[in-house]
C-alpha cells in the first residue's frame, strides 16, 4: 500500500503520570496538550537532523513504540522529539476538552467545564470565562482575510462559533479587536459539532441532521441527502435518525464534518457519508466505503483522513476522488485527530497533522509527493497515480506533466493487455499524453508494427518472469491477507437510519477504471488500478493478438495514427518534408506548449538544430505512415489508396511488398506517384499496358520471384492509364515523359498525343523544342500535329516553329499519296500560310513547287503576304483561271484597314493622274488583267463585265473607261453605268439627310437654351428666375445685393456684376463665358 504519511511519536506520558490527554493543539513549533486534570502542558517540537526510519510491517509503519531519542552529531547528547517547556496546572478546574488559537487576537480559546474561556497566548493566563457560554458543548474558530464592503480594504476577521444546546452564539474579531455585538441563532435541535465551511458559513451537526448557517444573513439551510428531494419531508434530511434507532438504546454516533479542497465538504454519520459544496448542495459522488463508523475525519492535502475508534486504533488515508483506501496506519488507542485548518497553513504545504491517544501524541509527517506518486506507479495503481497528480499543484512535483503522461501511458498499456483497445488508444491519443507512436506500436504483432513489435522480447522475458511471480506469491501473501482484513464489505442491508439519511446509495462504478468493483460495493481497492490476475489470465493477456481482437485493435490503432499524423503536420510539411515556421502558443495559460507537444511525439530528446529535428520528425512520420498503411491493408484494404493520394512518408519497400502480395496494383501506382517514384510506377504500367490486347497475364518480379505471371487488371490494360500518369507529371520530368511515352505513341498515336496536346498546364509548359525533335524522330505526322497545336491553339509566335511547319507540310504533300487526307493537309497549309505572319516568305516561296497546280493557291497567298498582289492575281486569273477566287481575293484586300489599303493604292497609282477623283484600287488591277493581259494571254470580257457590274462604283471612272475596248457595245456597260449613277445619287441623298438632321439638332438645342428641359431640378433655360431678397448677399464680397446690377451664374448663384471677375470664388470659364451664362445677358 501507499506510504503517504509516517507516524512519528513525539509525546508519551510517563507510567507514573496518572493524567490523560484530552485534546491537543499544534501551533508553530509548539504543541499544547490539555489534560483531564485541567492542566495545560506546552511542548517544543525538535527537528531531527536525520529522521528515523520507522519499522514497517507489510509496508505499514508501526508507531506503537515509545518516542525514540536521537543523538546529536555535534554535541553527542541524546535528542528528544519534544521538550516540555511549561505546565500550567491551574489552566482549568476541569478537563480541557477543546483548544483553539486566534493568532491575530493573541488568545487561546478553550472549552472546559461546559464553558468557553479566553487565555493569553504568551502567558497562558485566563483573560475571561465567557458567562454566556454556560453548558457549551463545542466551538469552532476561523480566521479569514475579507475585504470591507464599504472601503474595499482587506482585513483579517476571526470568528468564534459556540454551540450551547439549541443555540449558536457568534463572536467576531476585526484585526485584534473583539466586537461587542454577539449574534445568537436558535436551531431546531441541539448542536453536537461545528465546522466552518468558509469565512461566513458554518455547518452544524445534530442528531437529526445537518444545518448550514450563514452568519452574516442569519439564514439556515437544511442539508438534504442526494435523491431525497424526490421524497421530501423532514425525514429526508441528511443524517436524520429514526425513532426505532433511538429506542434500541444504542450509542448515537456523532455527526462529523471536514472541509476539503476546492469548496467541498465531507459529512459523515455512522457508516454513511455525503459530499456537499459550500452552499450545502449535495454533490453527485458515491459514499465513502468504510466498514465501520469513524471516530473522526479530517483532510490533509490531498487526502481524506479517517480515524477509527480507539478500540481499533487505525488511521485510514483515502483518495477524495476515487475514495480508494491508500494507506492504513496502526495507532494503538488513537482517539483524536488534529488537522490545522486551511487558514492556518497553506493547503498544499504538507505541514502534516497530529493524532493523540490517552497517553501519547504522534506527528504525522508527509512523504515526498514524487515518492508517493512513484510508489503508486510501481504498484500498478495508475488511476490512483493520475488522480493524485491531478489534485497536486505543479510546484509540488519535479515534473508533473511528464509523470502524469507516463502514468497514463502505463495505464493505457494495461488496458490494451486487457483487450480494452478503444479506451487504451483513446488514452494514448489524449492531448496531455500524445504517446510516441513507437511505444504504442510495441503492443502490436510484427505484421502491424514491423521491427518495433515486442513479440520477440516477450518470449525471451517469459521464462525470466516465472521466478519473480513465485517470490511475489510468498511475499505478497501476508499483505493480501492484511488488506482483506481491512477492506471488508459494507452491511448488505442498511439500517432505517441509513435509509432516511441518504435516500439511496449510488452504485460503485468508475468508467475510467480498468477493474470492476467488488459485489459488496466497498470499493476500498483502487478502482482505477490494475489488479493482480491469476496465472491463466496472465497467459491470456500476454498471448499474441489474433482473430477478432487483432482486427478491433488495429481499427483503434488506425484512429490513433491518424490523430498522430495530424499533430505531426503542425511541425513538418509532408509535401516538402521541411519544417514549418514555428508559431507562438495561442494562449499563455495553455497547460502544454507546442514544444512540449513536440517532445511528446519523439522517442528521444528533441535536437536543438533544425536539420536534426527535421530528420527525427521524418523518421517518426515514416513510422506512423508505414504502420497506418499496414493497418489499413489488414482491416480495410480499399482505404489504403486514400493514404497514397496525399503526401506521405510510407516506407516504399513495405508498401511495394504488401500491395504486390495483395494484387493492389492501382494503389501501388498511386503510392509511387505520391513518393515521386515515377520510373517505378511507369515501368509497372508499361508491363501491364504494353502487352497483347487479348492477353490475360503478364510477368512481374513479385516478392523475390522473377518473371512471376500475374493477371492484368482491367483498369491497367492498354496505354490509357499511362497517358493519364504522364499528363500529371510536371515539365521538369520531361526525360521520363519522353522515355515512357515512346511505347504509347507507337502503339496508339492518337491516345499518346494526348500527353502533349491535353488542355492542361503541364502539357502547355513542356519544353516544345525537345518535344518537336522527339516526335519528329517517331513520325513526321505527329510532329506536324504538335506544331499545329502550339501555333494555332497556343498561339506560339516562334518563327522557327512556323518555318518548320511549312517545310513539313510541303514535304509531306510532296511525298504522300494524294487522297482525302492529302487534301485536308493541303487545306491546312493554305490556311496556315494565309493566317501566319511569322514564317519566312522568301523561304516558303522557294520550297513550294512552282509548276504543281495543287500549290498555285499557296504561292498566291505567299505573293499576297509579300505585297505582290499583281503576281497573286495573275496566278488566280491565268494559272488557276478561278475568277471567283480572284474576286474574293480583291474583296479581302479591299476590306483591309484603311492604312494598308492606301499603301496598296499608292503602289497602283500612276504618276500622271489627271482625274482628281480617280483612285486606283485592287479591282482596277484585276480589271486590267482581264482587259489588257500580258501576252500570250487574250482579253476576257465576261469576267471583266461581271466585275464592272458588281464593283464598278469602286473603280475610277476615267481609268476604267480607258481600259474598255472601243468596239464594245454600250448596252454591255448598262449595269456599270447604273451602278455608278446609284453610287452618286446615294452620296447626294446622304448629304441631304445629314443636313436635315443637323437642322433638327439646332432647333432642339435652341429650345433647350430658351425653354429648358422641363425636368424638375434640371436646366431651366433663359426663362428661369431668381428671387433676390433684402437679406441676400453676394457670394464674393458678402455684401447685400440691394438694387445693384447683378449677374446670375448657371448654378443660380447671384453675385454683383462687378464681383463677377474677382478672385475669392471658384468659378470655371472666362469672364465672357460667365457673363453669357447669366439670364440678364445673351447674344
Amino acid at each position: 500500500m501507499l506510504s503517504a504519511f509516517t507516524a512519528r511519536p513525539i509525546i508519551e506520558l510517563k507510567q507514573r503520570d496518572k493524567s490523560k490527554i484530552e485534546t491537543i493543539l499544534a501551533h508553530g513549533d509548539r504543541v499544547l496538550v490539555g489534560l483531564n486534570t485541567g492542566s495545560l502542558r506546552i511542548y517544543r517540537l525538535n527537528e531531527l537532523t536525520q529522521p528515523p526510519e520507522p519499522p514497517t510491517s507489510n509496508g505499514t509503519p508501526t508507531p506503537s513504540s515509545p518516542p525514540s531519542t536521537e543523538t546529536d552529531s555535534r554535541s553527542g547528547t541524546p535528542q528528544k522529539p519534544t521538550d516540555l517547556l511549561r505546565e500550567v496546572e491551574k489552566f482549568s478546574t476541569r478537563a480541557v476538552e477543546q483548544l483553539a488559537i486566534i493568532k491575530e487576537a493573541n488568545i487561546i480559546v478553550s472549552l472546559s467545564n461546559y464553558h468557553v474561556s479566553l487565555h493569553d497566548l504568551q502567558t497562558y493566563e485566563l483573560i475571561e470565562t465567557i458567562s454566556r457560554t454556560k453548558n457549551a458543548t463545542c466551538f469552532a474558530v476561523t480566521s479569514n482575510i475579507v475585504k470591507d464592503a464599504a472601503t474595499g480594504i482587506p482585513e483579517i476577521i476571526s470568528r468564534l462559533a459556540v454551540a450551547i444546546k439549541r443555540r449558536l452564539l457568534l463572536w467576531s474579531w476585526h484585526e485584534s479587536e473583539l466586537r461587542d455585538e454577539v449574534t445568537e441563532i436558535v436551531l431546531p435541535e441541539g448542536v453536537r459539532s461545528l465546522t466552518w465551511a468558509n469565512a461566513t458559513k458554518v455547518v452544524c451537526g445534530m442528531n437529526a441532521g445537518y444545518v448550514l448557517v450563514d452568519v452574516t444573513t442569519l439564514e439556515t439551510h437544511e442539508i438534504v441527502g442526494l435523491g431525497a428531494a424526490a421524497t421530501g419531508g423532514q425525514g429526508s434530511r441528511f443524517g436524520a435518525a429514526s425513532m426505532g434507532y433511538m429506542g434500541l438504546g444504542g450509542y448515537m454516533p456523532k455527526p462529523l464534518a471536514t472541509r476539503l479542497a476546492e469548496g467541498q465538504m465531507l459529512l459523515a454519520k455512522d457508516i454513511n457519508s455525503l459530499f456537499i459544496d459550500t452552499n450545502g448542495n449535495p454533490l453527485d459522488k458515491r459514499q465513502v466505503p468504510w466498514q465501520s463508523a469513524p471516530e473522526s475525519i479530517g483532510y490533509s492535502y490531498p487526502y481524506i483522513l479517517i480515524l477509527q475508534p480507539p478500540a481499533k486504533g487505525t488511521l485510514e488515508v483515502r483518495n477524495p476522488e476515487t475514495l480508494s483506501l491508500l494507506q492504513i496506519i496502526e495507532l494503538p488507542g488513537a482517539a483524536q485527530l488534529h488537522v490545522p485548518p486551511p487558514t492556518v497553513s497553506l493547503a498544499h504545504a504538507g505541514k502534516g497533522f497530529h493524532i493523540s491517544s490517552d497517553r501519547a501524541v504522534w506527528k504525522m509527517e508527509a512523504t515526498d509527493y514524487d515518492t508517493q506518486v512513484q510508489e503508486l506507479i510501481d504498484t500498478a495503481k495508475y488511476d490512483e497515480a493520475v488522480s493524485v497528480l491531478g489534485m497536486l499543484e505543479d510546484a509540488l512535483l519535479k515534473d508533473k506533466i511528464g509523470t502524469m503522461r507516463e502514468a497514463k501511458m502505463l495505464k493505457a498499456e494495461v488496458l490494451f493487455k486487457k483487450k480494452k483497445f478503444s479506451e487504451s488508444l483513446a488514452l494514448f491519443n489524449e492531448d496531455e499524453v500524445h504517446a510516441p507512436p513507437q511505444r504504442v506500436l510495441r503492443l502490436y504483432p510484427r505484421m502491424i508494427a514491423g521491427d518495433l513489435s515486442a513479440e520477440s522480447t516477450r518470449e525471451e522475458s517469459a521464462s525470466e518472469e516465472e521466478d519473480p511471480e513465485e517470490d511475489e506469491k510468498v511475499n505478497g501473501e501476508k499483505t493480501a491477507k492484511a488488506d482483506s482484513n481491512v477492506e471488508v464489505a459494507s452491511p448488505s442491508k442498511p439500517s432505517t437510519f441509513a435509509k432516511y439519511w441518504m435516500g439511496h446509495r449510488k452504485g460503485d462504478s468508475d468508467a475510467a477504471s480498468t477493474t470492476s468493483s467488488k459485489k459488496g460495493g466497498t470499493d476500498s481497492e483502487d478502482v482505477a488500478s490494475v489488479k493482480a490476475k491469476t496465472k491463466k489470465d496472465n497467459t491470456d493477456e500476454d498471448g499474441p493478438l489474433e482473430g477478432k481482437d487483432l482486427i478491433k485493435a488495429v481499427r483503434e490503432l488506425n484512429s490513433y495514427l491518424a490523430g498522430t499524423r495530424t499533430r505531426l503536420q503542425r511541425w513538418i510539411d509532408p509535401a516538402t518534408g521541411k519544417l514549418k515556421p514555428r508559431k507562438p502558443p495561442a494562449s499563455k495559460d495553455s497547460p502544454t506548449s507546442l514544444d512540449e507537444n513536440l517532445d511528446a511525439l519523439l522517442t528521444h530528446p528533441r535536437s536543438h538544430s533544425d536539420e536534426q529535428l527535421e530528420q527525427e520528425l521524418k523518421e517518426t512520420f515514416t513510422v506512423v505512415d508505414t504502420a497506418l498503411f499496414r493497418g489499413l491493408m489488414f482491416v480495410t484494404p480499399t482505404l489504403a489508396g486514400s493514404l497514397f493520394r496525399i503526401p506521405n512518408f510510407c516506407d516504399p519497400a513495405v508498401v511495394n511488398e504488401h500491395l504486390l502480395k495483395h494484387s493492389r496494383y492501382n494503389e501501388l501506382v498511386d503510392f509511387f506517384y505520391g513518393k515521386k517514384l515515377h520510373r517505378d510506377a511507369l515501368t509497372l504500367l508499361r508491363k501491364f499496358g504494353d502487352v497483347d490486347p487479348e492477353g490475360e497475364l503478364t510477368k512481374l518480379d513479385l516478392n523475390g520471384h522473377t518473371d512471376a505471371e500475374v493477371a492484368i487488371p482491367e483498369q491497367l490494360r492498354g496505354p490509357r492509364r499511362t497517358v493519364g500518369y504522364l499528363q500529371s507529371l510536371p515539365p521538369e520530368m520531361i526525360d521520363i515523359i519522353l522515355e515512357f511515352a515512346d511505347w504509347v505513341l507507337r502503339r496508339d498515336p492518337n491516345q499518346g498525343m494526348e500527353v502533349f496536346l491535353a488542355d492542361s498546364e503541364n502539357a502547355e509548359t513542356l519544353p516544345r523544342e525537345r518535344v518537336v525533335r522527339y516526335l519528329g524522330a517517331i513520325d513526321v505526322n505527329l510532329e506536324i500535329r504538335y506544331l499545329q497545336h502550339i501555333i494555332m491553339e497556343l498561339e506560339d509566335g516562334t518563327p522557327d516553329f512556323h518555318n518548320q511547319l511549312v517545310e513539313l507540310l510541303v514535304q509531306a504533300l510532296r511525298d504522300d499519296k494524294r487522297d482525302e487526307a492529302w487534301n485536308e493537309k493541303l487545306n491546312s497549309l493554305v490556311t496556315f500560310l494565309r493566317g501566319s505572319q511569322q514564317y519566312s516568305l522568301s523561304r516558303a516561296l522557294s520550297i513550294i513547287p512552282r509548276d504543281d497546280p495543287a500549290f498555285y493557291e499557296a504561292r498566291a497567298i505567299v505573293f499576297s503576304n509579300m505585297g505582290s498582289h499583281k503576281q497573286a492575281l495573275e496566278i488566280y486569273v491565268f494559272n488557276m483561271q478561278d475568277y471567283t477566287k480572284a474576286e474574293e481575293y480583291c474583296n479581302r484586300i479591299h476590306a483591309l484597314p484603311s492604312s494598308r489599303r492606301e499603301s496598296f493604292a499608292a503602289l497602283l497609282a500612276d504618276e500622271d493622274d489627271r482625274d482628281p477623283d480617280s483612285k486606283p484600287s485592287i479591282y482596277h488591277m484585276l480589271l486590267s488583267l482581264y482587259l489588257t493581259p500580258p501576252p500570250p494571254n487574250r482579253p476576257n470580257l465576261e469576267p471583266a463585265l461581271s466585275l464592272l457590274s458588281r464593283h464598278g462604283s469602286r473603280l475610277p471612272a476615267e481609268s476604267t473607261l480607258s481600259l474598255i475596248p472601243d468596239d464594245l457595245p454600250v448596252t454591255e456597260l448598262e449595269s456599270y453605268f447604273r451602278g455608278r449613277i446609284r453610287a452618286a445619287n446615294s452620296v447626294i441623298s446622304e448629304s441631304r439627310i445629314v443636313e436635315g438632321l443637323r437642322k433638327t439638332q439646332l432647333v432642339n438645342t435652341q429650345a433647350l437654351l430658351l425653354l429648358g428641359d422641363g425636368i424638375p431640378g434640371g436646366q431651366s433655360g433663359r426663362s428661369r428666375k431668381v428671387v433676390i431678397s433684402e437679406e441676400r448677399v453676394c457670394g464674393v464680397c458678402h455684401k447685400r445685393l440691394g438694387n445693384s446690377v447683378v449677374a446670375v451664374l448657371p448654378d443660380n448663384t447671384v453675385v454683383h456684376y462687378g464681383c463677377l471677375g474677382r478672385p475669392g470664388r471658384s468659378m470655371s470659364g472666362t469672364r465672357s463665358e460667365r457673363i453669357a451664362g447669366s439670364w440678364a445677358r445673351h447674344g
